[in-house]
């Protein structure tokens, strides 16, 4: 059974700076393409960033690229969102998710729980 679980989420304003992380107990990050999808409600799921088990660097949005930096702990079972800069726009439930492919949200089969993010 794999668990995804996030935390770090919360309220900070513009400019802010947080760190959300996703704790995989059972999983090994380095052994799945791990991603960050964020959601607003009424609209579609967003792949933010993602990072691959095989060297050749993670991918981002484009709405994120430069202020966002995903990372992994495979010691501690846990990969991370740094997001720098925060903007309004960011505000969104933000989802962990394992074993998809890049940024193709759909390809995901395990999800986290998400945790809110919001942006004043």
């Amino acid at each position: 059974h794999v668990q995804l679980v996030e935390s770090g989420g919360g309220s900070v304003q513009a400019g802010g700076t947080l760190t959300l992380s996703c704790a995989t107990p059972g999983l090994t990050p380095s052994g799945y393409c791990m991603g960050w999808i964020r959601q607003v409600p009424g609209k579609e799921r967003e792949g933010v960033a993602a990072l691959y088990t095989t060297a050749g660097g993670p991918t981002y949005a484009d709405s994120v690229k430069g202020r966002f930096s995903i990372s992994r702990d495979n010691a501690k079972s846990t990969m991370y969102l740094q997001m720098n800069d925060l903007k309004p726009e960011d505000t969104a439930l933000y989802y962990c998710a394992a074993g998809g492919w890049s940024l193709q949200v759909y390809t995901y089969p395990y999800w986290g729980r998400g945790t809110q993010v919001t942006v004043s």
